[in-house]
């Protein structure tokens, strides 16, 4: 795979470029957990089953000893980071993702980010009619978008979620209606509410209304009482890191309820006369 380092960018491990810290013909290798605590450093909630994951849908390709044991080179690691900012910062699918990647690896500019006249590389901000609301989600290919995907800071408004998700105030009455997106408290939405109003209008282009949505909602919901009753105990624990595992514990399990899901759907499909 070419070398990859984003320029203006911050490197994982706060600020510190990994890849110009390796001395010439010579090429310090991480192993995964290594990897992990790098990247940790700028994206707490990322597991290890999300660099396997990114590995397997061909994001990086980190080499192998000889007894299989993955190492990643600093190259590697800024790759990582790449996606996963990506993903938090600008709420791109993977697929989009990888294009960007390989315009890089071909020594081009990615494609321009909505609302901005410069690659992704550069850090543009998202805005409406973007890749990532134009883009057709598929949780299994795509990561398994959940919390921690999106950036855990990010705040809207309603006028803002209106134009990141590109719909209109009586399409996202009628969803809340339905239960399908929810502010917080404050009248504000977070990341997760933005990607489900993008899915129910993507969804919407095939002719499924919020009404058609709430089995799925039910379904959903079904799903968050199941991760409650694993978790609960934990989150209950005086140790902080206990409360910590139970917050990964809840996304790593929200992640997998997601694929399998999906793959559930996928295989029924297929089991339909005709498929």
């Amino acid at each position: 795979m070419a070398p990859f380092v984003p320029s203006g960018r911050p490197a994982p491990g706060g600020g510190r470029d990994l890849a110009s810290g390796i001395s010439a013909g010579r090429q310090q290798l991480l192993s995964i957990g290594a990897v992990l605590t790098e990247l940790q450093a700028e994206f707490p909630e990322v597991t290890i089953s999300k660099i396997r994951f990114l590995e397997a849908e061909r994001l990086v390709e980190p080499q192998r000893t000889p007894s299989g044991y993955r190492k990643f080179s600093a190259v590697d690691v800024e790759r990582l980071a790449y996606v996963l900012r990506m993903q938090r910062d600008h709420y791109l699918p993977l697929r989009v993702i990888r294009e960007h990647l390989a315009a890089l690896d071909r020594g081009e500019n990615p494609p321009a980010l909505p609302g901005s006249g410069s690659g992704a590389a550069g850090g543009q901000g998202d805005s409406a009619g973007g890749a990532g609301a134009d883009e057709a989600f598929d949780p299994v290919r795509d990561g398994a978008l959940v919390a921690g995907s999106v950036a855990g800071g990010t705040r809207l408004g309603r006028a803002e979620l209106l134009a990141a998700a590109g719909i209109t105030e009586p399409q996202l009455a009628e969803w809340e209606s339905y239960g399908l997106v929810t502010a917080d408290p404050d009248g504000g939405f977070d990341g997760e509410m933005l990607q489900v109003a993008r899915l129910v209008a993507e969804l919407g282009r095939f002719g499924l209304e919020p009404r058609h949505l709430r089995a799925v909602k039910a379904a959903a919901d079904r799903e968050v009482g199941l991760v409650e009753q694993i978790v609960a105990p934990l989150r209950r624990h005086r140790n902080p890191q206990t409360r910590a595992h139970a917050a990964a514990m809840a996304r790593e399990l929200a992640t997998l309820s997601v694929r399998l899901h999906a793959s559930l759907v996928q295989a029924g499909l297929r089991a339909r006369p005709g498929a």
